[in-house]
């Protein structure tokens, strides 16, 4: 159901009060560390997994709501929208969607309420965008299902007590499990740290147990359900992409006016000035486009079309990068010390181009799409 205007203004405008109020002060200098404290203030205001259900502890209003609310904080802190990301348009959704009832009460009430993180475990050494190729496997022997194989780049994995964990089944088909991360079997082999400071780990498993609960999909049919319904996911990371473009502008739009050479404030200077205008066109477009496809999913209570949601995810992540370089280059050799929130922001946005589906891959999605059904409907 789509949110009344009112309604999503008020939580909105709540979270960018929040944020601008409580978490300015430490904005862009986590440096890969989990926001804890700023997730947890959000809760306590009803700000966490505000699109998921009410009965579990979340708000019950839409993704299109979800995504505004992680870009108003984003704009001010981006570690604590990625925080909102993966709580709101990961994991958690697709536990809301295809979870059984016991999974859904079980797993969902420590989202909302800020105290857990809820990891995505994909790739594998041998198979990172050829999913076809992923040796993760579910056996079942008489009715108990357990799990082997090895998972790779999966973040937060620290910060959660479980995994929704991509895997084949016996009858080769692929599907999704929750794997409870202090059951037996499991063993941590490598833990890497990424270029904006976030930990990534490489964990093995060996005949863990999976509750028959704590089956998501199984079966092409349903399989396909979820591939489908990771176009939310792909919206959240083009909303993600906005916000740490939107804080990166912000913070060269205030240099731009403070900053003065020549006696004039540089923002006086028409290169400069070409530079703002650009990336505010740039940004613009990219926000318009996220939300077109989020609000006419939301309105016709669907997933998002997948030609829009790829266009979506490519655009955010080429102009964050544009972005964000651009705003470097506002603050010159200031933004490029070690330290600097642009500094970081450059090291942050860069991953918008692998995760959630790399450039290449999301090139081919929208090329088989319009190639074989053509262009999205006008309106």
């Amino acid at each position: 159901m789509f949110a009344a205007e009112d309604d999503r203004l008020e939580v909105v405008g709540a979270a960018g009060a929040l944020a601008e109020e409580e978490f300015a002060d430490r904005a862009c200098s986590w440096q890969g560390k989990f926001p804890w404290e700023n997730l947890a203030m959000l809760a306590d205001h009803g700000l966490v997994g505000v699109n998921l259900p009410e009965e579990y502890g979340g708000r019950g209003m839409d993704e299109f709501t979800a995504m505004a609310v992680i870009e108003a904080v984003g704009r001010v802190c981006p570690d604590t929208a990625n925080a909102l990301y993966v709580s709101s348009m990961v994991s958690p959704r697709a536990v809301d969607m295809f979870g059984s009832e016991a999974a859904k009460e079980k797993y969902l009430p420590p989202i909302c309420a800020g105290d857990r993180s809820f990891s995505i475990a994909i790739s594998e050494p041998a198979a990172g965008s050829d999913a076809g190729s992923m040796r993760t496997q579910v056996e079942e022997d008489a009715g108990d299902l357990t799990i082997s194989g090895e998972k790779i780049w999966v973040g937060y994995l620290q910060q959660s007590a479980a995994a929704m964990v991509w895997t084949r089944f016996p009858d080769g088909n692929l599907g999704t499990v929750i794997v409870d991360l202090n059951a037996p079997g499991i063993e941590v082999l490598e833990r890497y740290e990424n270029m904006a400071g976030q930990i990534q780990t490489h964990f093995r498993m060996d005949d863990v147990p999976v509750p028959a609960g704590n089956v998501l999909v199984r079966g092409e049919r349903a399989f396909k359900r979820q591939l489908r319904a990771l176009n939310w996911e792909r919206l959240g990371s083009a909303t993600y992409a906005n916000a740490i473009s939107r804080c990166a502008l912000e913070n060269a739009l205030e240099y731009a006016r403070e900053r003065e050479q020549f006696d004039q404030p540089i923002s006086e200077f028409q290169g400069l000035r070409w530079k703002l205008a650009d990336a505010t066109a740039d940004l613009e477009a990219s926000r318009a486009v996220a939300y077109r496809a989020a609000r006419r999913a939301a309105e016709r209570d669907r997933v998002p079309d997948r030609v829009e949601t790829n266009v979506a995810k490519l655009y955010s992540g080429q102009v964050a990068e544009e972005v964000v370089s651009e705003a470097l280059q506002v603050f010159g050799a200031r933004g490029y010390q070690r330290g600097h929130p642009l500094e970081y922001l450059y090291r942050l946005q860069r991953s918008r181009r692998i995760a959630a589906g790399t450039d290449e891959i999301v090139r081919n999605t929208i090329a088989d799409q319009v190639i074989e059904e053509g262009l999205p409907d006008l309106f």
